[in-house]
């Protein structure tokens, strides 16, 4: 993909994850993160946020990620829009359910800090 990637819409229930997300998204690796807390919330956001990626756990109460990405590719213009999983389920055959789902790639958890940004551009360039 041509563009470089800025606009992130991050959406992650697990407070503590979330803030060292946010921290290595934001300030290591200089993305623009709208944060939600459910999929819900996510999906409600996306329109307006226009995001270039989704970065989704997938585990969430009320909606999960997979169900929060295929709610929003039913939004006028967000049909293609990539998505990268994030969870601590990275057996090969889970792994293979989310990318015939339709994702990216898949981040396993726990993440490397100092790494997630470089991790989540590298899932980027691989578009």
């Amino acid at each position: 993909m041509n563009k470089p990637l800025d606009r992130i819409l991050y959406a992650e229930d697990e407070p503590d994850i979330q803030e060292v997300a946010v921290l290595a998204l934001e300030t290591v690796g200089g993305f623009n993160l709208k944060i939600c807390n459910t999929g819900k919330e996510a999906v409600a956001a996306a329109l307006e946020y226009k995001p270039d990626l989704l970065l989704f756990d997938v585990m969430m109460p009320e909606m999960d990620g997979p169900t929060a990405m295929q709610e929003i590719r039913t939004l006028p213009g967000m049909e293609n829009i990539p998505v990268i999983f994030m969870t601590a389920k990275v057996q090969p055959e889970e792994i293979a359910h989310y990318k015939n789902l339709g994702a990216l790639d898949v981040i396993p958890k726990p993440f490397d800090p100092m790494n997630l940004a470089d991790a989540v551009r590298d899932c980027w360039n691989k578009l």
